[in-house]
């Protein structure tokens, strides 16, 4: 059976399946998998105070190597409806390119790989889908409980792929092989209110919060062979003050760390410790606090299948991918705790803007690059 991707992603854009409303896309998508002789489960869960989420777990073969693809249906609000020249949810072709909500995060991947799994034949091996519809959210009752649930019903895989944009430029020059970890925090100085006027009559917090900012946006290292350097950035400083002659009660500003492999979380927190540590409070008091649950780094082995995926790239569009860890986190981060996964997608630079579109010729160039992966991944299996 032959799936046309562009037919495919145009129906699953039009699902308006802004997270976590589902919206009949898992419903569409599953029915195109079990027509391909897909056994479908359909998984909802829900608790540790987010929304409920419906989630996909696919399955075709039951022998050889096992290939497992990840991606996710659900999509970013579109905003303000004037900056679209279409409605979001309608796709629309113009000038060679596909328009529509999704269309390149990350439907694309998922109507690409649904077209090439087609076209390879049932007993080649085991190909296992899993598709969350909360990615772009909590990413709480998605991809992290997916893969538990894989995991104690014996869903193993040998590699995996998950079709997030990840070329820069040009379809097929760049897959990640790993993603830097993610911390977030929130510093808060406490002082004594009062008038401008009368500064020995209060003491005012925010020369502390300066000299806790300069302290945190020292260098943190140098990088790694395969990652870039860990960054700490203030993401806001708030006194809350409405007015010019009020020495504010306190502020608090916030951060995020995206840091490569010579960090975890742990040590991360003994670092911003000791950097608070060498302030001097100045009779104002600095309390620290993390902000959400910290993702790890992680960084896949550069094996023999990488090398096969860079080969299938090459093979498709003339040149070898580079190898990447760039960017921010993805649900990748939940599978590399099974197994080999890297991601493997179109070119992103329109996702989550109005008017968000794809190329139609990359759209077709990644069908043939995961085609052609795929019938090499399983011994060179053929249409």
């Amino acid at each position: 059976m032959t799936i046309d991707p562009v037919a495919l992603l145009k129906r699953l854009i039009a699902c308006p399946s802004v997270t976590p409303e589902e919206a009949g896309v898992l419903s569409l998508l599953g029915t195109e998998l079990e027509t391909l002789g897909f056994t479908v489960h359909r998984l909802r869960f829900e608790g540790d105070k987010s929304y409920p989420v419906d989630n996909i777990f696919a399955v075709r073969g039951s022998g050889g190597r096992r290939l497992l693809f990840a991606g996710h249906t659900d999509v970013v609000p579109p905003g303000d409806l004037a900056n679209w020249t279409g409605d979001p949810f309608t796709p629309r072709e113009d000038d060679g390119k596909l328009y529509g909500r999704g269309a390149a995060d990350m439907k694309s991947g998922i109507a690409a790989f649904v077209a090439a799994a087609a076209d390879i034949p049932a007993d080649a091996g085991t190909i296992l889908l899993a598709i969350t519809n909360d990615e772009e959210a909590d990413a709480i009752n998605g991809t992290d409980k997916l893969m538990a649930w894989a995991q104690e019903h014996q869903h193993h895989f040998d590699f995996a792929i998950v079709g997030e944009p990840s070329s820069a430029s040009v379809l097929g020059d760049s897959i990640k092989i790993g993603r830097r970890g993610s911390l977030s925090g929130t510093i808060k100085v406490t002082g004594t209110q009062g008038h401008v006027a009368y500064p020995e009559r209060a003491n005012n917090p925010l020369p502390t919060l300066a000299a806790v900012v300069t302290a945190l946006t020292s260098s943190i290292d140098q990088g790694t062979e395969h990652f870039p350097a860990t960054n700490l950035e203030v993401t806001s400083i708030d006194v809350g003050n409405p007015t010019g002659n009020v020495i504010p009660a306190s502020g608090t500003l916030r951060f995020n760390i995206r840091y490569n492999d010579l960090w975890t979380p742990e040590a991360l927190e003994e670092w911003i410790a000791e950097r608070i540590a060498s302030v001097d409070p100045a009779g104002t008091r600095i309390t620290y606090a993390r902000s959400g649950a910290p993702s790890r780094s992680f960084l896949s082995p550069l094996s023999d299948d990488v090398a096969t995926l860079t080969s299938a790239i090459a093979q498709v569009t003339g040149s070898k991918p580079q190898t990447s860890t760039g960017g921010g986190t993805s649900d990748a981060r939940f599978i590399a705790q099974y197994g080999p996964v890297v991601e493997c997608g179109l070119v992103g630079p329109s996702m989550h803007k109005a008017d968000e579109h794809i190329a139609l010729d990359d759209l077709h160039g990644l069908t043939d690059i995961y085609r052609t992966f795929i019938m090499s991944f399983f011994g060179g299996a053929r249409p």
